[in-house]
């Protein structure tokens, strides 16, 4: 009788498991989509084709990016809730210098986007890993998973090179700034994910992590769209043709373009192959930087770890980024 009455505890755990994912995610797809239709038609005399363009950018970023964020979720809560601490513990080296590398490739396993990295990695170190080695996967799993390195090569057919020029400059970048971490990050700028709270496991840990996790990370995704629809609207195109001329300067802007557009990792191939006046080199930083450093990222970062913690690593990133870029397109490029 009592092994019954668990066993339907636990199918009404995982059922409203299931309700808080999929009527979460859908909810906040049709809050984006009403709010894109209905709000330039609501703006009134403050109706204008930059309002209508706001809208549209921003719903586009946050419909793109809520499956990834809802699978980031999901993996976080089944992390925390069936993962015990001993597995960490056994597949990663004791090491830190050796366990970022290892977790760092490990990246290639999780086919989803910046959004989906950053829950998985909070849950990572609620469960015993070292940040060091967390934050490595969180940098890599983006711009290294299977799904990228195949949208990378349908967008650049005449430039096979471009596929290991991204996997070497993404897993390189997101190495040193484990190693760097490991080095030189201080415990006090780190807003640790869940602690002090006591840790819930099975279906009902599950349920509430993932209830907890979509709809705190859910709000910063949205405060990250708004702040990218806000930059395409506000800088005109014509000053972005000023840095075409220069390799140096086209790197550079490519580099800032990747924080503000907020193009998902599994499309931001297809929108550095249509830049086609910048130079390779230049491309390839757009794709290496902006699944690694966005506003949208950086909101994500921000509500997770704190915001010492996404200020720091946020511009510590974006510089080792572009310097592997450089230093991997100049190699293979």
């Amino acid at each position: 009788m009592e092994n019954q009455r668990t066993l339907a505890d636990g199918l009404r755990l995982g059922v409203r498991a299931l309700v808080y994912a999929v009527v979460g995610g859908a909810a906040l797809i049709a809050i984006a989509t009403v709010a894109s239709v209905l709000g330039p038609l609501l703006a009134l005399d403050l109706y204008t084709p930059p309002v209508a363009a706001w809208w549209t950018v921003f719903t586009a970023i946050a419909v793109q990016g809520v499956p990834f964020l809802l699978l980031g979720t999901v993996v976080s809560a089944a992390i925390g809730a069936f993962v015990p601490e001993r597995v960490f513990s056994r597949l990663l080296p004791r090491n830190q210098a050796l366990a970022v590398p290892v977790a760092g490739a490990a990246g290639v396993v999780l086919p989803g986007c910046e959004c989906a990295s950053v829950p998985v990695a909070g849950s990572l170190m609620r469960r015993g890993v070292a940040p060091a080695a967390a934050l490595a996967f969180l940098l890599s799993a983006p711009a290294i998973n299977p799904v990228v390195l195949v949208a990378t090569s349908i967008a650049f057919p005449g430039q096979p090179e471009m596929v290991p020029a991204r996997l070497v400059a993404s897993l390189a970048a997101a190495v040193v700034m484990g190693w760097l971490w490991a080095r030189f990050g201080k415990e006090r700028w780190l807003r640790l994910p869940g602690k002090g709270r006591p840790p819930a496991t099975g279906l009902r840990g599950f349920a509430s992590g993932l209830q907890h996790d979509f709809l705190h990370a859910g709000g910063f995704l949205v405060l990250g769209a708004a702040a990218a629809a806000t930059f395409n609207i506000a800088v005109p195109r014509a000053v972005l043709d000023v840095f075409t001329g220069s390799a140096w300067l086209s790197v550079l802007l490519l580099a800032v373009l990747a924080v503000v557009l907020c193009v998902c990792s599994e499309a931001d191939a297809f929108v550095a192959a249509s830049l086609s006046g910048f130079s390779p080199t230049a491309r390839l930083a757009f794709m290496v930087v902006g699944p690694m450093v966005d506003l949208k990222l950086i909101a994500l970062q921000t509500g997770t770890f704190g915001r010492a913690f996404a200020v720091r690593f946020a511009s510590a990133t974006w510089v080792v980024a572009v310097a592997s870029s450089v230093l991997v397109g100049w190699w293979l490029l």
